[in-house]
């Protein structure tokens, strides 16, 4: 992962036994369970469904006093979405991308599904961040602190989020 823990830590664990999970938040040991946020501006997830609260403490506790949920906006996961997460998250947590084992649980031609992902990942391969080796993509050792940008070419948003302007977190 593209984090630091000691050997004896409960998220190698997780890492080793295959049930560590990555969200908006961070590495878990409890993966897909439900996350109800609580305060102005958080976020939750139930499902394959995404929930965040109103932004302002005026409007969030405005919308608690009228008695109604504080929640600003909410989005339902696609099919594609959770075949994305699901590749997103093998690579974030596993530093590995089962091809087969994927397409399987998604009953997708992973090879066709993926075809200008995997050309993207070219270049990276090429720097040495990962190869293309069984089961399908491997991250390599200098690729463990890239992740996220090995992650990246999976995200179907990253271009539209990149155009309008938007800042998150960088990869580097």
């Amino acid at each position: 992962m593209d984090h630091f823990a000691l050997p004896d830590d409960e998220l190698v664990a997780a890492q080793e036994s295959g049930t560590m999970y990555r969200n908006f938040q961070g590495y878990s040991t409890r993966g897909y369970c439900d996350l109800v946020g609580l305060g102005v501006s958080s976020i939750g997830k139930v499902g394959d469904h995404y929930i965040q609260n109103l932004k302002t403490l005026p409007e969030y506790y405005g919308a608690i006093d009228r008695g109604e949920l504080p929640v600003h906006r909410g989005y339902t996961m696609t099919g594609d979405d959770v075949i994305r997460r699901d590749v997103i998250q093998q690579i974030m947590c596993y530093g590995v991308l089962d091809y087969d084992a994927t397409a399987k649980r998604h009953n997708i031609d992973f090879r066709q599904y993926f075809a200008s992902e995997l050309a993207a990942l070219e270049p990276m391969v090429a720097d040495g961040l990962a190869e293309f080796a069984e089961p399908g993509l491997r991250v390599l050792p200098a690729g463990r602190l890239l992740l996220r940008h090995l992650a990246m070419a999976f995200d179907a948003y990253l271009p539209s989020v990149q155009a309008s302007g938007q800042r998150f977190s960088k990869a580097i």
